[in-house]
């Protein structure tokens, strides 16, 4: 039952899409991202997340509440509807300047980006499609909002939006939560919730897709403010990133240069996460939004969005620090992050080194074997585990392919209930980085987990 770790060898792991294809075949196999409708032939650019991705992603998005809400003493959330009154978007400026530059392919009917083609031609646009080589249209604008209808009544539908961003709620709900929450400036709002957008260029995997997940902070500052909790968001959000992953290197910061600034932003900072083979990709965004969304929605419903300072008697519209990023988009860079593969005393072991707190197993209880003398006992530990930390009871199989299963969802730590275990009541631990092993008494294993997994 003992692994030898220096019978280790590293290989060299596979980079673009062939490490895409390996994660893609993985998550598929063992629970975390399926396709969605696959059995009618799937939708492009819709997912779904299976056991292990469910936990996963509730990890994730417990830890990111956590950091950002849960331990700060000025900042509050909401949970916004993904319904809002068509003319939210009018004032937004998303009727107006939410759209991408398409052209099309007049051999092969093939769609691109504009943006995306300058940018692979070294700023230059094409004039030749770039898959089969017929010559392309110009651009045109295309908006990426979906539409739906409110009523049951033909005729007296009103047409909106599912939103296509998280944080418009959080604008037309502040002057309720100043008031509710009795919270002073400097302060922020959190919201983890879906957003929807008829993308064009979709993909890789799920790093673009029509429905996904956001989490957004808006921070509600004195105009002479607005430099400093600039820096310091940057500075929190990207250190945040860097703490869940094991390669810090692969994350920078890159300002946006000012032709690709979006119509609400003055500044913009984006972090950015190096995926092997395919280059810096958007991580989160840190934008500089300034008056612009309490100001135009005060504009579009005749309501007064102002703060009144309750020492100094000031009045003004309070500007805007924005971290916005992707719960998707991170439960991606993470799995690729994570991802690793090498040679154990011969055999190839696949291993997600996920951070503990978002793998979705903490731990997995596995008896040496089915024998009921052996499956009770470790039941019973399952049992007193599994309140404190989602932990997996696996008795089929031998030791060994339980252990690599385990690896490769990222469980943490492996208890295993053995035939000693009879006689001198203690469990050995298996580490998955590692792969060590130390005996440990039952009574004490609780505490040790605990302490191990925090």
């Amino acid at each position: 039952m003992v692994e030898q770790s220096n019978d280790t060898t590293a290989v060299t792991l596979p980079e673009g899409t062939e490490l895409l294809e390996r994660l893609m075949s993985l998550c598929k196999r063992r629970g975390f991202v399926y396709q969605n409708s696959e059995i009618y032939g799937g939708v492009a650019g819709l997912y779904d997340f299976g056991p292990l991705g469910v936990e996963m992603r509730r990890n994730l998005k417990n830890l990111w509440w956590t950091y950002m809400v849960q331990t700060r003493d000025n900042v509050v959330g909401i949970e916004g509807a993904i319904l809002t009154h068509p003319r939210v978007w009018e004032a937004s400026g998303h009727v107006e300047n939410f759209s991408d530059p398409l052209v099309d392919c007049k051999s092969c009917r093939r769609r691109f980006r504009a943006d995306h083609l300058v940018e692979a031609n070294g700023g230059v646009m094409p004039r030749v499609c770039p898959e089969c080589g017929g010559e392309l249209t110009e651009p045109r604008r295309f908006n990426l909002l979906m539409e739906t209808e409110l009523g049951v009544v033909e005729g007296e539908r009103m047409k909106t939006y599912l939103r296509g961003e998280a944080c418009q709620n959080i604008y037309l709900d502040w002057d309720n939560v100043m008031k509710s929450s009795r919270v002073r400036i400097p302060f922020g709002i959190c919201q983890i919730g879906k957003a929807f957008r008829n993308e064009v260029t979709l993909g890789p995997y799920i790093m673009r897709q029509r429905e996904f997940e956001q989490w957004d902070l808006q921070f509600f500052v004195h105009p002479n403010e607005m430099e400093r909790w600039f820096a310091y968001w940057q500075e929190e959000r990207s250190t945040w990133c860097r703490s869940l992953i094991n390669r810090a290197e692969r994350v920078r910061l890159r300002p946006h240069a000012q032709d690709e600034l979006a119509h609400y932003a003055k500044r913009a900072t984006d972090i950015e996460y190096e995926v092997p083979g395919m280059g810096w990709k958007e991580w989160e965004g840190i934008h500089w939004r300034g008056d612009w969304d309490l100001r135009r929605h005060g504009e579009f419903s005749g309501q007064d969005l102002s703060y009144t300072d309750p020492v100094t008697n000031e009045r003004y519209i309070p500007w805007i620090v924005e971290a916005s990023g992707g719960v998707d988009r991170t439960f991606f860079y993470l799995l690729v992050d994570a991802y690793d593969e090498e040679i154990v005393n011969g055999e190839k072991r696949t291993v997600l080194r996920l951070h503990k707190k978002v793998a979705p197993y903490k731990v997995a209880v596995l008896p040496l074997s089915k024998k009921p003398e052996l499956t009770e006992p470790a039941r019973a530990i399952w049992r007193t585990l599994a309140p404190l930390f989602t932990t997996e009871y696996d008795e089929t199989q031998a030791i060994g392919r339980r252990y690599r299963r385990q690896d490769e969802i990222g469980t943490p730590y492996c208890v295993t209930f053995d035939f000693q275990s009879l006689e001198d009541q203690a469990v050995t631990i298996r580490e998955r980085d590692s792969m060590t092993q130390r005996r440990v008494p039952i009574a004490d294993l609780p505490a040790i987990l605990v302490q191990d997994l925090a």
